[in-house]
This record gives structure tokens, C-alpha cells and sequence, in this order.
């Protein structure tokens, strides 16, 4: 049948099982939001901002494992994308972004609202695409998708040009192609990894994103069991092994666990399954690990050697390459490592103040009231690091935050697209006060739609994170990091048509947190903490993940 180009997108979107699209209509996309009107079974959410929707996109596809879509017009419109597209790429989610620009014979000229978003974007996308005619349109489309959900996700932009949108070509509708995941591409270095396990008298386990982006979480129970070695993670990998589970140690790296800090460093093997090996992880990469020969899994052969030198990596997918460890290996038994680790467990627990009204005391109260059953978004900073260290993560998509970019502004809009995506569970945002003001505007977002959504803000009326810097290693010069201003959040939040409710004791905190787990629109917590709470444990930048301190250590 003949479609026109704009009839094409929508179609091409019903194909691949879209039902929710995030966006904010122009002059260049109009043909598509026409096209758009007559299709119900696709919901729109109209953002505040650009990179609400792009963060809405990225939180639906980080809760779902579906692909997120994300709409925006030429110029500025897509522009104001770029941030949220940078922040699925160095977290390698799989979003789509739709662009239109001008017309095909106005491309280059200088037009209204022109940009190359294609030139922009080409730096932070798996691929990106600009359709100049028609006929390629619903073949680039699928092609957009596959990219961005096989092998290792990632953002896919297409730019429509705005005459593309209205011609004509004859459409046919095709069912898309069911996803192979990628084998083991080296098979042959099975037998020296299981070599390695055999030897090893203190193995350890370290978890990436990269297990949840795959579904490997009951291979790497099973894997974790039948190796009898403690586990630990990044904060991408939150929730791939269960957090209660008695062989979890906590995060790994600049604020994780002693636990997890110390029995990297002491074991002699390191199993690391879809992690990139972030600074924030490794610290020190020459003192990383140095008593242990290190495996990784990882599905793209571009992470293997790049931060940290291996011994020997298994590449492909990594629900694959564990359930290949597991059908191959013997139970080993680790009892002296493992009681170990449980020593140092009980001998560096987390610890906080618990007579006050602070940030973990706020996400362990949240985490009672929820059962663990919630999904966590947050923001980057201080609140970030209690939300990873506190609430206890049992399942996978349940924990969506910004690691790789660590943008500010991104829980928001994650916290309305998870919503979206999980209608039947309890999506609550942790931001502070510097992350809230970024991009609160989407709050009038949630209000529109009623999504029932909680906006946790812990307001210390400073950039918490930059402070705690400024403090421990710039000699407490607080340049420009007070947010000591007469901005009051409730209002704000009341005035943007949400329920709204100021936090400033623990007897508050329990009432407020019932309330707002009972209401049925989006409700918003403004917790006043104090200006110089910190987060520990710590290591100092550049030093060994081993050099971890905190309070304790400081007042020696």
C-alpha cells in the first residue's frame, strides 16, 4: 500500500512492538505527529524538554529491555537530545532517536532550525542515520532497531528530512527478525579459564552492567555458587546477583564496600563478567587486582585489555559464556576464603548516623517501605552512591542511573519512562537538591499524564559531592557549591501540580513516605539533610581501591 513517509515511521514502530514515545513536536517533525494523531496504540508522552523525553526513552528501555523511542524536531529540538543520547551511550542502552530536519534541497544551507545532527551525534551513537529518500525509509527504520538491541546495545539516531516525511512509496509490512545472541567467539580458552578456577584459592566475582543487559542473573547465581566465591559489583551491575544473598559483598571502588575493596585486592582470581573497567572501579589500574589472575566475559572485544590487561577473556554474550562455565565446571569449595570475607563483612559494615535525618536513613526507610520491590532511578552525586549502598537490590531493572556520563538531570525523566514501562510497580526517583533543579521541570510532565511517580530530593542546599571534595582535598574553599537560596521545592513542586511534602525529621519521614506510596498521582519529598554529610567509605582519586577509608580512619 502507499504510505507517506510520516505514515511509514508510525507503521515501522508498530512492527517492532512500540507503545509508548517520548517527545516534543516542531515544525520539521509535524508530519510525523500528524501521522501520529490517528494511532492510539502508540502513547506519546509530551516531555517539558528534549532531554526529559531522551531520559524517559533510556529509563523504559533500562526497566524493560525493550527499545526506547524518543522524538524530536530539527535545530534545537534534536540538539537538546544529544545529552540523553550521550548517556544511553557510555551505559549502552538501546534507544531510537527520530530527528527531522529541513527539506532535502534546503540540507546545508544554513536553513531555519538546521543542524547535522547526524555530524553531531556520530560520537556518541552505536550508528546513526540520515534517510534523504523515501524508499530507504522503512528499510532503515528496521535496520535502526536491530543495531541498536543485538550484540551490545546502544543508542541508533535517524534523521528524516522534512520532504522524506511526505512523499510517497509503497510500504509492506515485515515481521522483524527474532535476536541471536552472540556465542562464544573463542571457545578454546575455556579449558585454560577452567584451568584457572581449579587453581584458584580465593576466587572473587565482579558484576557489570553488562550480566543485566544480557539476562545472565540465574547463570551467575549458579556460577557464583558452584565457584563459592563472593560477589561484587559496579553500579551498572546493581541487581544482576541478588543483594541479600549471603556470598554479596557490596559495590566495588571509590565508594564500595571494604569488603569488596579488600577481598578484590587479596583473591587470586577475578571472574569479571560485562564490565568496562571504569577509573571509578579500578582506581590505581597498576595496583588493581595485583595479586589475581583476572578473566573477563565481556560481549564486545574492544573492552578486553583496554583499562585493565587480562589473563584470558571469553567473548560473547554473557548468559551464554556462564551457562557454558557452569555445565563445564566442578563444585569447588572455598570455606576459609569465604569465612574470610564474611569476617570483613561483619568487621566494615555501612554505618551512618542513625539519630538524624540523613540520605541513608531516607533510602533505607524507603527500602523497608517498599520491600526492596521498587525501581530505584537517581540522579549523580551523594544521593547516587546511598541509593547504590543502601537499598539492597534483589532483582535486575531495578536500579537505573546514569554511570559511564553521570548526568545530572537523568533520573527524572528515567523515573517517568520506567513508569511508563512497569505501570504495576513502584518507580521512585532519588535526586539532591543540584540534580533536582536541572530538569524539575518534568515534574509538570508527570502532573499532566497523573504518572504515580515519587520524587525523592535530598536537599542539603549544597552540590554534595563537589563539597565533599572541596572538603577532603581543596582545603574546604566552597567555590560556588552553596545552594543556600530562598528556592523552596514544595512550592515549586505544588505549583507544577504534584503533592508535595518538606521531610526534616524521622518521625516525618515515616509519615510521609506511607503517604506517598497511598497516592495516586506524582508526589515529591524534600528531605533537609546536612550540608556536609558525606559518603563513605572512600578512595582518594588516582590510589589503590585498598587505600579505602572512612570516618573511622580520619579520626585515628
Amino acid at each position: 500500500m502507499q504510505l507517506t513517509g510520516s505514515e511509514v515511521v508510525i507503521e515501522c514502530l508498530k512492527e517492532q512492538g512500540v507503545d509508548t514515545v517520548f517527545g516534543y513536536p516542531g515544525g520539521a517533525i509535524l508530519n510525523i505527529y500528524d501521522a501520529l494523531y490517528k494511532h492510539e496504540e502508540i502513547k506519546h508522552i509530551l516531555t517539558s524538554h528534549e532531554q526529559g523525553a531522551s531520559h524517559a526513552a533510556d529509563g523504559y528501555a533500562r526497566s524493560t529491555g525493550k527499545v526506547g523511542v524518543c522524538l524530536a524536531t530539527s535545530g534545537p529540538g534534536a540538539t537538546n537530545l544529544v545529552t540523553g543520547i550521550a548517556t544511553a551511550y557510555m551505559d549502552s542502552v538501546p534507544i531510537i532517536a527520530i530527528t527531522c530536519n529541513v527539506g532535502v534541497p534546503l540540507l546545508g544551507k544554513d536553513s531555519f532550525q538546521e543542524i547535522d545532527i547526524v555530524g553531531v551525534t556520530m560520537p556518541i551513537t552505536k550508528h546513526n542515520f540520515i534517510v534523504k529518500n523515501v524508499k530507504d525509509l522503512a528499510a532503515t527504520i528496521r535496520k535502526a532497531f536491530k543495531i541498536a538491541k543485538t550484540g551490545r546495545p546502544g543508542p541508533v539516531l535517524i534523521d528524516i528530512p522534512k520532504d522524506v516525511t511526505a512523499a510517497l512509496v509503497e510500504y509492506t509490512r515485515e515481521e522483524p527478525a527474532a535476536m541471536e545472541r552472540k556465542q562464544l567467539q573463542n571457545p578454546e580458552v575455556l579449558e585454560q579459564v577452567l584451568g584457572y578456577m581449579k587453581e584458584a584459592k580465593k576466587p572473587y566475582i565482579f558484576v557489570g552492567g553488562g550480566a543485566i543487559i544480557s539476562e545472565a542473573s540465574e547463570e551467575l547465581m549458579e556460577f557464583a555458587q558452584k565457584l563459592d566465591a563472593p560477589v561484587c559489583d559496579s553500579l551498572m551491575g546493581k541487581g544482576a546477583f541478588d543483594g541479600t544473598h549471603p556470598l554479596y559483598t557490596g559495590m566495588l571502588g571509590m565508594h564500595g564496600t571494604k569488603t569488596a575493596n579488600y577481598g578484590v585486592t587479596e583473591c587470586d582470581l577475578l571472574v569479571v563478567v560485562g564490565s568496562r573497567f571504569s577509573d571509578r572501579v579500578t582506581g590505581n589500574t597498576q595496583k588493581f587486582a595485583y595479586n589475581a589472575k583476572i578473566v573477563q566475559i565481556d560481549i564486545d572485544p574492544v573492552e578486553i585489555n583496554k583499562n585493565v590487561v587480562v589473563d584470558a577473556c571469553l567473548i560473547g554474550d554473557a548468559k551464554l559464556v556462564l551457562r557454558q562455565l557452569c555445565d563445564k565446571m566442578e563444585q569447588h569449595e572455598n570455606k576459609e576464603w569465604t569465612a574470610h570475607i564474611q569476617e570483613l563483612k561483619e568487621k566494615y559494615p555501612l554505618n551512618y548516623d542513625k539519630r538524624v535525618l540523613t540520605g541513608p536513613a531516607v533510602i533505607e526507610k524507603l527500602y523497608q517501605a517498599t520491600k526492596g520491590q521498587a525501581i530505584i532511578t537517581t540522579d549523580v552525586g551523594q544521593h547516587q552512591m546511598w541509593a547504590a549502598q543502601y537499598y539492597k537490590y534483589t532483582s535486575p531493572r531495578t536500579f537505573l542511573s546514569s554511570g559511564g556520563l553521570g548526568t545530572m538531570g537523568y533520573g527524572l525523566g528515567a523515573c517517568m519512562g520506567a513508569k511508563m514501562g512497569n505501570p504495576d510497580k513502584t518507580v521512585i526517583n532519588i535526586a539532591g537538591d543540584g540534580c533536582f533543579r536541572m530538569n524539575l521541570n518534568e515534574l509538570a510532565t508527570a502532573s499532566r499524564y497523573n504518572i504515580p511517580i515519587i520524587q525523592v530530593v535530598l536537599n542539603n542546599h549544597v552540590l554534595g559531592m563537589v563539597r565533599q571534595w572541596q572538603t577532603l582535598f581543596y582545603g574546604e574553599r566552597y567555590s560556588h557549591t552553596i545552594l543556600n537560596d530562598s528556592v523552596d521545592f514544595v512550592k515549586v513542586a505544588e505549583g507544577l501540580g504534584c503533592t508535595a511534602y518538606r521531610v526534616s525529621t524521622l518521625e516525618e519521614l515515616d509519615e510521609a513516605v506511607e503517604k506517598a506510596l497511598q497516592a495516586k498521582g506524582p508526589v515529591v519529598l524534600d528531605c533537609m539533610i546536612g550540608s556536609d554529610d558525606k559518603v563513605f567509605p572512600m578512595v582518594p582519586p588516582a590510589a589503590a581501591i585498598e587505600e579505602v577509608f572512612d570516618e573511622s580512619d580520619m579520626n585515628k
